[in-house]
């Protein structure tokens, strides 16, 4: 099955009847594989009767809400595509083509209100309060979309996978939206036009409506300012933190000046940094998160998903290597070290950035980073390296270092070369 169009529909019988036929005549264009899932929450109207007679499966959630009917909806399909779509006629069929058509481009495409070429023809106050809703979300959770809460949407199946969704109302689509941008997933918006229902009565109740957006956006708003972020490293360039985002820029500018642009580069543990995309076009990004890589599409990296413990490269393939922020998340031993000596030609440049903990200033900043930045990485550190104990550990392993630089004089960023093994 390549497409499965989720419905969620309670007492629209009348539209369904509208609707289904519409869909089919549309789809059978397609060329493609395709099934009609309509979610109902035990109609009191002929829901059930239309479904059957016009070839779409009905399907009976078991939990509350607008969000209920999605996930009964995701539970049931088997398309490797999954559109999403109301019963009320305010997604015309037609549009479906053009969001199918753009499938290659994201694993979300969103029909948007909001984008240029975009419009809606609804009441002055739902279009304030959508409007409102929206730059509210945008804004403070740094999301690249302009209409979070259009329910017109085509997913990727993979990225509905183990959302572990908790939101029943209609801050279900901001919940899926918000958490598949920040699994990495690529969301592009297409223009379209929104009508509003021509029959029956909308299932929005306001205060509702208000207290579940507002629980939501608390819970979104922790899960974007954590590492759990695809995009966290690229966030913090920019941080409203001073000491955070100062910290990024300057370990930006130290690396990206040891780094020659004409040799190749492998970045271990590049997570979404900006530093892939500036280093040079010879520079390969290897993390152990895949929603870190997914993110770091956007760099135009060769991307590999692995751990340092076990660099799946020849020996002596790269001539420099950048190792920033990994080797205190992981336990202490030798692997790291070895693997990075084995990848690393003779004579080649390793970078590498740690904490040093044998000065107190750095100690006093770690700190007041998991005071600002609860959630981030300072409180992941289960690796403590000393500049001494560091520079001991890599002599051991035949490199020569050649400077060390220091961020307000607690992370330590240390250049050596690998020392050829005939010297």
């Amino acid at each position: 099955m390549e497409l499965s169009i989720v419905i969620p529909a309670w007492n629209e019988a009348d539209n369904l009847l509208k609707l289904l036929p519409q869909l089919h005549a549309v789809l059978s264009h397609l060329n493609t594989d395709y099934e009609i899932i309509v979610v109902d929450n035990h109609s009191a109207d002929a829901t059930a009767k239309v479904c059957a007679a016009e070839g779409a499966t009905l399907v009976q959630q078991t939990e509350p809400g607008y969000g209920g009917a999605l996930w009964a909806g995701f539970d049931r399909a088997t398309g490797q595509y999954v559109l999403t779509m109301d019963a009320d006629l305010s997604h015309v069929p037609d549009f479906v083509p053009t969001m199918w058509a753009r499938r290659s481009e994201a694993e979300l495409v969103v029909a948007s209100r909001y984008v240029e070429g975009g419009g809606a023809d609804m009441p002055f106050y739902r279009e304030i309060l959508s409007i409102i809703l929206n730059v509210t979300y945008t804004k403070l959770l740094s999301l690249p979309v302009k209409d979070i809460s259009s329910g017109f949407r085509l997913y990727h199946a993979s990225a509905l996978r183990d959302l572990d969704l908790q939101s029943n109302d209609f801050d279900a689509l901001e919940e899926i939206l918000i958490k598949c941008y920040a699994r990495g997933y690529r969301i592009i918006e297409v223009p379209f036009h929104y009508s509003p229902r021509s029959t029956g009565t909308s299932k929005v109740k306001l205060l509702q409506f208000g207290v579940s957006y507002l629980r939501t956006l608390i819970r979104m708003w922790k899960l974007r300012n954590s590492i759990e972020s695809a995009d966290y490293d690229a966030r913090a360039f920019d941080s409203v933190i001073p000491l955070q985002r100062y910290w990024q820029r300057q370990r930006y500018r130290i690396i990206t000046a040891l780094i020659d642009a004409s040799k190749s580069c492998l970045d271990v543990g590049c997570g979404s940094s900006r530093i892939l995309g500036a280093v040079n076009d010879h520079t390969v990004g290897l993390d152990v998160n895949p929603g870190k890589l997914l993110y770091a599409r956007c760099y135009g990296r060769p991307l590999v998903n692995a751990s340092i413990m076990a660099l799946p490269f020849e020996d002596r393939a790269f001539d420099q290597l950048i190792c920033s922020q990994v080797i205190e998340h992981v336990e202490a031993g030798d692997q790291p070290f070895s693997e990075m000596a084995r990848v690393l030609k003779d004579g080649g440049q390793l970078v590498l950035g740690t904490p040093d903990y044998g000065r107190m200033t750095w100690v006093i900043i770690e700190r007041l980073y998991k005071f600002f930045a609860p959630g981030a990485y300072g409180d992941k550190h289960i690796t403590h390296y000393t500049r001494d104990s560091l520079l001991a550990t890599l002599e051991r392993f035949g490199f020569r270092p050649q400077q060390v630089s220091y961020i307000l004089g607690a992370e330590m960023i240390a250049s050596f070369v690998k020392v050829d093994d005939a010297d």
